[in-house]
């Protein structure tokens, strides 16, 4: 039998289609707006907070469409460096998770695109257990703002690299992107959002179709294809010269370098000979590098490389011209790495 889909909820429907849908109430379009404002702006939680709309139509709406908002039932701090993590609870009972770390150049948050995952990264907490669910715009646009609430700082940057493969989840990932950069709402520059991917390659050209000049940060995580598909099964589909030819087809319609992520592991992808296949790999593309220690994780045997191997690692890619960083190690004492909180919880 197949699973109902519950109604449409109040603040995943665009101010374009909210418009469409008051007409229908026999509402002026204004009215839209006004109800927009209450959601993306003010972010109330009730509809009963909206006191400029007349209570007939509070409760119409109210009857119509679910109101959804987030409640965080785990918040850890990290002592290390104040990197929060949030586990929030949905409205069916399901949790995700978010983080939020402090920049030198602004607040970031990581959000989630989904309920588990089922792309089945061998070092990744998020996929253990498999898929549930997408979440829907006002899932995703709900993190961002319960933490703003919460911390009371600005965001400037939203990375959507949580829980779930966001490629997986396209048209509610497409709708809350504008609906976040939305002048009615947040109004975030679509620039200051980057959406990460395994690489599901039909996916990255529908993207670059949109010409959101957004940022794609890739999962490279190695140099070879035989390497890659023993850590990311979702490679046997989409192979690594694949992968590559719609990144650059990425590039070629948007203008936006591509970040590739590089996981290092000890003993598996952190050799010389890994750093200058992949600078042969990668030589000539307008991109950046992003390495990254693995996280440990309890159920899998990756363990981070020393510092000095990392380093070595950067400094043979800079060798071809690529511009590479490490990514410094946030939250490592509050289960930091994707997917260990909620795993944690469950």
């Amino acid at each position: 039998m197949k699973k109902k889909t519950p109604p449409i909820d109040l603040n995943s429907i665009p101010l374009s289609e909210l418009k469409q849908y008051l007409a229908d109430f026999g509402e002026k379009p204004y009215r839209a707006t006004q109800v927009y404002g209450w959601l993306h702006q003010k972010r109330v939680s009730s509809l009963e907070e909206m006191t400029n709309l007349s209570k007939s139509l509070r409760r119409r709406l109210e009857e119509t469409y679910p109101l959804t908002v987030l409640k965080p039932v785990e918040i850890q701090q990290s002592k290390l460096d104040g990197t929060r993590k949030y586990l929030f609870a949905l409205p069916d009972g399901n949790v995700v998770e978010s983080v939020f770390m402090k920049y030198q150049h602004g607040n970031s948050v990581c959000i989630s695109s989904q309920v588990g995952c089922r792309m089945g990264c061998k070092f990744c907490a998020s996929t253990i257990g498999g898929l549930v669910r997408g979440l829907r715009p006002s899932e995703m646009l709900e993190q961002v703002y319960r933490i703003e609430e919460d911390t009371g700082e600005k965001i400037s940057n939203v990375v959507v690299m949580g829980i779930g493969e966001p490629l997986d989840n396209y048209d509610n990932l497409l709708t809350f992107i504008r609906m976040l950069s939305d002048e009615n709402g947040m109004h975030l520059s679509q620039r200051s959002i980057t959406v990460s991917t395994c690489g599901i390659v039909p996916r990255i050209h529908q993207l670059a179709d949109e010409k959101i000049p957004l940022t794609l940060a890739l999962s490279l995580h190695a140099p070879t294809q035989e390497k890659r598909l023993a850590l990311m099964p979702a490679a046997s589909s989409y192979r690594l010269d694949r992968v590559l030819d719609a990144c650059d087809y990425y590039f070629a319609k948007t203008g936006r370098r591509v970040t590739y992520e590089y996981s290092l592991i000890r003993g598996f992808n952190d050799a010389k000979e890994d750093a200058q296949g992949l600078g042969k790999l990668l030589n000539g593309k307008n991109c950046h590098v992003n390495l990254i220690p693995v996280n440990p994780v309890e159920e899998r045997p990756y363990v981070q490389p020393k510092e000095a191997v990392a380093l070595e690692f950067k400094n043979q890619l800079e060798k071809y011209k690529i511009n590479v960083t490490i990514r410094r190690g946030m939250g490592r004492d509050i289960n930091g790495a994707c997917g260990q909180l909620r795993k944690s919880y469950i």
